[in-house]
């Protein structure tokens, strides 16, 4: 079973629409106790990072979501959900996130090397770079084109995390893993056949051997 977080603010529609596709049986939890016994999770995400975390906050998911990430329980973060699994955000203000990978959020500059400006946000298909071929994760995906919006990106320097990237004027980190982590960047239930790949992977094989057995 799939716990998806509901703190409002996230787009559980489309998430939950995309595991029916696959037959993966969910459940929404607005609450810790709500999704407590479910063998993996997905944290969605959209909007501002600081509004992100004050609503995780209310809702009682900050030390539900590090629990079971120090219990090695299967977490699959999407766009903004993706964010606040780092270290902090610069994003209107610097306000510290999950802490539970290494990196910040960053705005795009907008400026190029070449001094030329570029739109932001970051919006639509863009291709992803796959680093690390061989992860579970990645199982029948390639270098495919994938649904991004957003307007800051995660930095880090630690190039293990790195799954996938795309190339926006910067190197962005479009999936990155480390022990029962998972996130992309962009939206997978928006990303036709690669990003539903992309769930099913986690969903089907991450979850069921790091989580428990779905029914």
């Amino acid at each position: 079973m799939i716990g998806i977080i509901d703190y409002g603010m996230g787009n559980l529609f489309s998430v939950s629409k995309a595991l029916e596709r696959m037959d993966v049986p969910y459940k929404f939890g607005d609450r810790p106790e709500q999704i407590a016994d479910c063998d993996g999770y997905i944290l969605p995400g959209v909007g501002a990072f600081p509004d992100a975390v004050k609503a995780l906050k209310q809702h009682g998911f900050v030390e539900f979501i590090k629990e079971k990430a120090e219990a090695r329980v299967p977490i699959y973060g999407i766009c903004l959900g993706m964010q606040l699994l780092f270290e902090e955000s610069e994003e209107n203000q610097l306000t510290e996130g999950l802490g539970l990978l290494p990196g910040r959020i960053v705005r795009f500059p907008g400026i190029d090397e070449q001094g030329s400006s570029y739109k932001v946000p970051h919006m639509g298909w863009n291709r992803l770079d796959i680093q690390q071929p061989d992860h579970p994760l990645l199982e029948g995906i390639h270098n495919e084109y994938v649904y991004f919006v957003h307007s800051y990106y995660v930095f880090t320097e630690d190039r293990s995390i790195l799954l996938a990237t795309a190339d926006y004027h910067v190197e962005v980190p479009g999936i990155v893993g480390k022990g029962s982590l998972y996130a992309s960047q962009f939206h997978p239930e928006k990303s036709s056949r690669a990003g539903m790949q992309l769930l099913e992977n986690f969903c089907k094989k991450i979850v069921p051997e790091q989580g428990g057995t779905q029914e």
